[in-house]
């Protein structure tokens, strides 16, 4: 059965609720353990049939956001999920405290019960209409950004649409991309800074109704930061600033020198080769093809589960008029299947897009496949990311299947770009610390704050010519500031990750796909930190955690310039 032929049915969520304060009431009255693991087996069941209608949902309203039925569904079950939320907790309460703990540990693991603690902080009823009120605001987000119409170069162009002219040869095209990309927000400017501000007072009133000093504290629980403190992130970002900025102001230079400019600018930013980036050589579907002979010849796992992805059509990776923007891949576990969602739009992207999100499908597939209980399938975010990163550069015996000729091209470009979006992820993340910190700022002293932070982070930038990144306002297109607030330092993490798998696999490719197949088959069973020392990986949350990753990386750099 393909995806488009998966059923559709609204969660009958007045009944799922009852069910679930039975269940409860079942646990708490149990006499044993077998009892309450047969109850936590029953509620897994309802959580699996009930998330499977929900994804089938938003992959539905994503695709296209100006289908009025999916648009009406995603809403109503956005405004149910805080509801649900607080039965499941309710349920939680009991499991937390249950007298067979130490029996369910055996079962479970403690990770389990410290990741419930975790979810017990960060959430109560009074929330619920907060909450709901957040997800109304980032589905405006997600409409505004996904109906851009903008006209350029003859054609009606959505956002992602005009991220290839902003890579032309022609300089003055990739000026005037830019310029056309940012001229969209200023039109919105009000309506962006608008939803924001109500976002930003919004979870901050969340953070203070759980006795959170701000935000900032409340989003570390939500992001279930469960091996590591904030300070452990400023101290990565510290190093980042001090190991990696040099190094990208260098990149940036050879950059300069290669397109042949000398005076640096924000549109040349994303031009890295005088005859042009690097592009994908063929079709879309011959792309896909492309995907799926790298991945059947890759192991014997990555082959079954390609397999998969095509015979159901787990995919949706063209750009269209009302799509959602990004990209991202989800999971249906009623099936076991995970789902790929994309914006093509002919550059390289593509490719890394391609392997990124095939790394999250892969690594759920291999949970699923692998962990009996749905709870420890997932781990925190910048494992999946590390899996989804790391996938992007083991592929890269294949890349050549993509781009022919300019697979030499490729390479350098994707470890230029993996090197210099370490400091943004940083930078994002730094951002909305402060801003989180400081909840009367203006929109204004928003955009103050962002353009200090780049000037920090990616002092190589130029943006003088562009009025909406020159205001400070760029940030507004990174949807995960809207809509998953501090999750981008879980990619800046996570990359550190990928360029270890990386370096590795230039000496051993074998031996880094067998590391990384044992890595991704943790799934949410340990915590990153765990993970990484299980794995044999160095920490970049430790001390001197990413100097001889980074040393590595720049001698390949030095080797590999054209």
């Amino acid at each position: 059965m393909k995806f488009s032929e998966f059923p559709y049915q609204r969660p009958d969520y007045e009944k799922l609720m009852e069910q679930i304060s039975e269940l409860t009431q079942k646990f708490r009255n149990a006499s044993c353990a077998k009892e309450q693991l047969a109850v936590m087996k029953e509620l897994e069941q309802l959580r699996i049939q009930t998330a499977t209608q929900e994804t089938i949902c938003n992959i539905r309203y994503t695709v296209n956001t100006k289908d009025e039925f999916y648009h009406k569904e995603h809403e109503y079950n956005e405004s149910m999920s805080p509801v649900l939320q607080e039965k499941l907790q309710e349920f939680n309460k009991v499991l937390f405290a249950s007298p067979f703990r130490k029996e369910l540990e055996e079962e479970y693991g403690t990770l389990l019960f410290k990741n419930i603690e975790i979810d017990l902080k960060s959430f109560a009823p009074e929330l619920i209409p907060l909450i709901q009120e957040e997800n109304k605001l980032v589905q405006q987000y997600e409409t505004l950004c996904a109906s851009a119409q903008i006209e350029f170069d003859g054609k009606i162009c959505n956002l992602s649409q005009l991220i290839p002219y902003q890579q032309n040869p022609d300089r003055a095209v990739r000026k005037a991309a830019m310029q056309a990309y940012g001229n969209f927000f200023d039109e919105h400017q009000e309506e962006c800074d608008e939803i924001y501000d109500k976002l930003v007072k919004n979870r901050t009133e969340q953070a203070h109704k759980l006795g959170l000093p701000s935000y900032v504290e409340l989003a570390f629980l939500l992001r279930r930061r469960n091996c590591y403190e904030p300070e452990d992130i400023a101290n990565f970002r510290r190093q980042v600033v001090e190991d990696i900025v040099p190094i990208n102001n260098e990149i940036k230079r050879n950059q300069a020198k290669r397109i042949g400019i000398s005076d640096f600018k924000l549109y040349d930013n994303t031009y890295y080769f005088a005859d042009g980036n690097p592009l994908p050589h063929g079709t879309p579907d011959e792309l896909m093809e492309a995907g799926r002979k790298m991945y059947t010849e890759m192991s014997p796992e990555t082959a079954d589960f390609i397999k998969l992805m095509f015979d159901h059509d787990l995919f949706d990776v063209l750009s269209k008029e009302g799509k959602a923007m990004g990209g991202y891949c989800t999971g249906l576990p009623q099936y076991h299947m995970p789902f790929i969602f994309a914006n093509w739009n002919g550059t390289a992207g593509d490719v890394d897009v391609l392997t990124h999100e095939a790394g999250h499908a892969f690594a759920d597939y291999l949970a699923d496949k692998y962990i009996e209980h749905i709870d420890l399938r997932d781990p925190t975010m910048e494992v999946c990311e590390s899996h989804s990163m790391s996938m992007e550069f083991l592929t890269a015996p294949w890349h050549h299947l993509f781009f022919k000729e300019d697979t030499a091209k490729y390479e350098l470009f994707h470890a230029e770009s993996a090197m210099t979006f370490i400091p943004y992820g940083c930078q994002v993340d730094h951002f909305q610390e402060s801003v989180y910190r400081h909840p009367e700022w203006t929109p204004a002293q928003r955009n103050e704050e962002w353009n200090r932070l780049e000037k920090l982070y990616r002092p190589y930038l130029d943006n003088t010519e562009v009025n909406f990144y020159n205001r400070g306002a760029g940030w507004q297109r990174q949807l995960h500031i809207y809509e998953w607030p501090f999750y981008h330092i879980d990619y800046s993490l996570a990359q550190m990750i990928s360029l270890q798998f990386w370096t590795l696999s230039m000496h051993d490719h074998k031996a880094a796909w067998e590391k990384y197949l044992s890595f991704a088959k943790m799934g949410g069973t340990k915590t990153f930190v765990e993970i990484l020392k299980a794995s044999d990986l160095q920490s970049p949350l430790e001390n001197g955690g990413l100097k001889s990753t980074v040393a590595d990386v720049k001698h390949w750099l030095d080797e590999n310039q054209i």
